[in-house]
């Protein structure tokens, strides 16, 4: 593939899981990855500061959250804008035909601490991102941090779900379906009958 064809950023996350799932993470350099999509290691750290992000999509998903946050009905509770944060996610990122790439990727990460460790990093990133945006919507410190860490926990265990090759839902409908499992079991646990 000649180096001024377009969607470079997308040929790196490619060639890198592949690479990866190939040799391992540690036996994967960056050059590695820039000659298997076709382009210059200059290429690729025009789009990622190292090989570990190139599997994390920098901002991407953090400002989906906070946009989706900001968009749902001023009515909403903050757990309602959350979930149509998460609804916005699944329309934008989690798609049905990327379902296999995300499988592939789960693994490679699981297989590496390094990778692990970065994923929790984007984690803890993703629920600072929901906590900001509900309080820019004016919800208190304190209920915008718990709405925020319930939807961190609802994307997390709806991500596993919808991974799984025998899912066959949108990941919009394992978000909502987890959403009030959660809602249940925290009720549930705290005693609460409502």
């Amino acid at each position: 593939m000649a180096r001024w064809q377009p969607n470079a950023p997308e040929r790196l996350v490619v060639a890198a899981l592949d690479l990866f799932s190939e040799r391992g993470y540690e036996n994967t350099t960056v050059i590695d990855i820039a000659e298997r999509a076709g382009l210059t290691k200059s290429t690729f750290f025009r789009h990622f500061p190292d090989k570990r992000e190139v599997l994390f999509g920098g901002d991407t998903m953090s400002a989906l959250l906070a946009e989706g946050v900001a968009a749902a009905p001023a009515a909403a509770t903050p757990l309602e804008a959350v979930a149509h944060a998460l609804e916005v996610v699944g329309r934008d990122v989690f798609v049905s035909s990327r379902r296999a790439f995300t499988a592939r990727r789960q693994a490679v990460i699981a297989a590496n601490p390094e990778l692990r460790e970065r994923e929790a990093l984007k984690g803890l990133r993703l629920t600072a991102s929901m906590a900001e945006a509900l309080r820019r919507r004016g919800v208190p410190d304190l209920t915008s941090r718990v709405a925020a860490e319930v939807g961190a926990l609802v994307m997390k265990i709806a991500y596993e779900r919808w991974s799984d090759a025998a899912c066959a839902e949108e990941f919009a409908e394992v978000a909502r379906r987890t959403l009030g499992e959660v809602r249940a079991a925290g009720a549930s646990t705290l005693g609460d009958d409502t």
